[in-house]
C-alpha cells in the first residue's frame, strides 16, 4: 500500500470512527501498517512546508499531515488494554513499547522508553526519558535525564535536549501545529516548550525557560517583540519577563529574551557559549 492509498483508506476510517472497535481486523491492519511508517521514520507527523529538512524552522510554515495524527487517535480507538511485563515492570496500557533499538543504531539507557509509533533516527541516545507517539527524534540528538517528548514534537538532529527538559505533545484537534525543535539546539535543564512553539536551528536556549505560542520573544538589542512563541535560529536566549500594569500594580509575565546572535556553528563550541550565559547569569 503506497502513502496516497493509505492517506485515502485513514480518511474513510475516520468519517466513520465511531463505529469502530478493536474487533475491526481489517481497519487494525491499515493503522497499523501507517503507524509502522511513522515508527520507522518514512512519514512525519510535521514539516517544513515546501522546502527541504535543513531549511530554517523559525522562518518557514509547518505543514501538518493531519491524517497522521487521525491514525494515532483511531489507534487508541481499535486497541484494547493489554499487560506488559517487562521484569520486574508492569505496564498496563493500549500502546506497546518501541524494542530492537540497537539494530536502529539508538541507545537507550535502563529507565528510557518510547512508545511503538515514535521515531528515533541513527546515533539518538535516550537516558532515563520518555517519547511518545508520533514525536520524531532527529540523527545524534540526546534525550537526557526525566526530559520527555510529547506526542508529535518534530526534534532536529544534534540536539541536546537537557535534563528535565518538557517537549509538550498535540494530537487534538489534528490540525493544530506541534512543537518543532530545528536542528544543532541546546535546550538548557528544566526548559518548557509547548502549545506549538518553535525553536530555530542553532538556538541555545537557557536553562528554565517557558516557551508557548503565548510567549513574547523580545530582542535585547532593539527592545523589539521578534515574535509570539518562535525563538529565531543562531541565537542565546534566556528566560526573562516584562512589565504590565494592572489594577492591583506592575508585574512581570513570562518572556523569552535573546541576548546575543551567534554565527553558525558558535553553538557547539561551548567555551564562547559558557561566557555568554555566565555574563547573564544563567545557566543550560
Amino acid at each position: 500500500m503506497d502513502t496516497t492509498e493509505a492517506q485515502a483508506e485513514i480518511e474513510e476510517l475516520w468519517t466513520r470512527r465511531n463505529e469502530l472497535s478493536p474487533a475491526d481486523e481489517d481497519a487494525k491492519a491499515v493503522v497499523h501498517h501507517v503507524i509502522n511508517l511513522l515508527d520507522t521514520g518514512q512519514v512525519r507527523v510535521a514539516e517544513v512546508a515546501g522546502s527541504d529538512s535543513g531549511s530554517d524552522i523559525a522562518g518557514s510554515d509547518i505543514a501538518v499531515n493531519e491524517w497522521l495524527k487521525y491514525t494515532i487517535l483511531l489507534l487508541f480507538r481499535l486497541s484494547a488494554m493489554e499487560t506488559t511485563e517487562l521484569g520486574p515492570f508492569e505496564f498496563a496500557d493500549k500502546i506497546p513499547l518501541k524494542s530492537n533499538y540497537q539494530q536502529h543504531g539508538v541507545r537507550v539507557v535502563p529507565g528510557a522508553s518510547a512508545r511503538w509509533g515514535s521515531y528515533q533516527a541513527p546515533g539518538v541516545v535516550m537516558m532515563p526519558s520518555y517519547v511518545n507517539i508520533g514525536a520524531y527524534v532527529g540523527e545524534n540528538t540526546m534525550v537526557d535525564t526525566w526530559a520527555t517528548v510529547g506526542s508529535c514534537a518534530q526534534i532536529g538532529s544534534n540536539v541536546h535536549l537537557s535534563g528535565g527538559v518538557g517537549i509538550g505533545g498535540v494530537l487534538e484537534p489534528p490540525q493544530a501545529v506541534p512543537v518543532v525543535v530545528g536542528d544543532d539546539c541546546l535546550i538548557g535543564s528544566r526548559c518548557i516548550v509547548a502549545d506549538g512553539a518553535r525553536v530555530g536551528n542553532g538556538v541555545v536556549l537557557g536553562a528554565g525557560c517557558i516557551l508557548t505560542s503565548s510567549i513574547p520573544v523580545i530582542d535585547t538589542e532593539t527592545g523589539e517583540e521578534l515574535s509570539r512563541g518562535v525563538v529565531p535560529s543562531w541565537c542565546v536566549a534566556v528566560s526573562g519577563s516584562r512589565s504590565r500594569k494592572f489594577a492591583g500594580g506592575e508585574f512581570g509575565l513570562p518572556a523569552v529574551l535573546v541576548i546575543k546572535r551567534i554565527p553558525e556553528g558558535e553553538r557547539h563550541d561551548k567555551s564562547a557559549l559558557n561566557d555568554i550565559l555566565r555574563d547573564h547569569g544563567v545557566a543550560t
